[in-house]
């Protein structure tokens, strides 16, 4: 018995499997390798990779996993009728490119603004409105795709926000910017401040619970006929810090996410609805938060557009000093980049004119596009 047959054994056809493309190359080399049929390419290029790490939980709730070279996946892969087909589309998702969504060209940068008094990365400075809006327009100007409006801080042991509060933060805001022109992102978890936003002129909805906090948020983005993020978080943001606990943090918080566009495909809107978001820091530890990044472009097998949001996390700090939240910029491009680099398609930024430039270096080193192309 091979080693694929030994994880999934024949007459296990339908067992919960993840497959992680490893094995990353770049740059010309990437193209070469493409059309030799060594490698494929990572959502859609310009990176490829050349190997899978194929995983599987086992009824204990333990992962096994092996490293495989792509020739030896598809050789078994046509020999398994049972199996096999499941392993190819997982492929195809992974490696597809990335095409629009929400009506953002990917990969996009979405810029944060916290109209709240006690958000972590900026201390209350866009809680008026009028900051709010000028930060706004200015991210927009830098290069920002859509910028995410939120009036509840969720940042650990941050209080919950009365539904009134957080409209009367946001909306002056969201309908502001959406008569600028600018795309506008609502970061809420609560189903009347959906729909308000939506109608004031928001296009996509950002959700810390996945659409599971409030039980009328589904109906609501339903009614609306929205876009939505989909984070993964462990309790809530009181809590959510206290003593967070994983099996394997980046297979149970792919299990999550894969489950909740399952549960809302049952609704009736398909998953090509939805992005999704691993949420790092939300419920999660250091180390943790390092599993799921090393770990990142197994969320390509989900088939989804994937939101990275790392910036200025407290993780950063802890691992490379800064101990102020703006003081983490150099820490914020590493993970950005790294996350581009492993499939991501939304980057959600504080610093947008600085993640732009970076990226736009990292595109044009990576030969994707010609020099001085827009990024984003």
């Amino acid at each position: 018995m091979n080693v694929l047959d030994e994880l999934l054994p024949p007459g296990n056809g339908r067992q919960v499997f993840y497959c992680q493309p490893i094995g990353r190359v770049a740059g010309p080399a990437a193209a070469e390798l493409i059309a030799d049929g060594q490698a494929l390419p990572l959502a859609g290029g310009p990176g490829a990779f050349m190997a899978i790490k194929l995983a599987v939980r086992r009824l204990d709730g333990t992962i096994a996993a092996r490293s495989l070279r792509l020739d030896a996946v598809a050789g078994w892969a046509a020999a398994r009728p049972d199996a096999g087909p499941r392993i190819i589309a997982a492929l195809e998702r992974i490696s597809a490119p990335r095409r629009a969504w929400a009506g953002l060209a990917l990969p996009a940068v979405m810029g944060v603004v916290n109209v709240t008094p006690d958000s972590f990365s900026d201390g209350g400075d866009r809680y008026d409105p009028a900051a709010a809006v000028d930060a706004a327009l200015a991210m927009a100007a830098a290069g920002a795709a859509i910028v995410d409006v939120g009036g509840e801080s969720t940042r650990p042991g941050a209080a919950p926000v009365d539904e009134t509060e957080e409209l009367r933060r946001v909306l002056p805001v969201v309908g502001r910017l959406a008569a600028a022109g600018v795309r506008v992102s609502i970061d809420t978890r609560h189903a009347r401040v959906m729909r308000e936003a939506l109608a004031a002129g928001a296009i996509l909805v950002n959700d810390v619970t996945a659409l599971a906090g409030d039980p009328e948020a589904p109906s609501a983005l339903g009614a609306a006929g929205a876009p939505a993020v989909l984070m993964h978080i462990q309790g809530e943001p009181r809590t959510m810090q206290a003593d967070p606990r994983y099996r394997s943090a980046l297979h149970d918080v792919y299990d999550h996410l894969a489950g909740r566009l399952a549960a809302l495909e049952e609704l009736g809107m398909p998953a090509d609805r939805f992005a999704v978001d691993p949420g790092i820091g939300f419920g999660k530890t250091v180390a943790h938060n390092l599993a799921i990044l090393r770990g990142l472009s197994l969320y390509l097998q989900l088939g989804v557009p994937l939101l990275v949001g790392l910036s200025r996390k407290g993780f950063i700090g802890r691992l490379a000093g800064g101990g102020a939240a703006r003081d983490r910029l150099g820490g914020s491009l590493a993970g950005a980049l790294w996350a581009l680099e492993r499939g991501a398609s939304i980057l959600r930024v504080h610093d947008v004119a600085e993640t732009v430039q970076a990226i736009a270096l990292w595109r044009a080193m990576a030969g994707d596009g010609p020099a001085g192309e827009t990024p984003v």
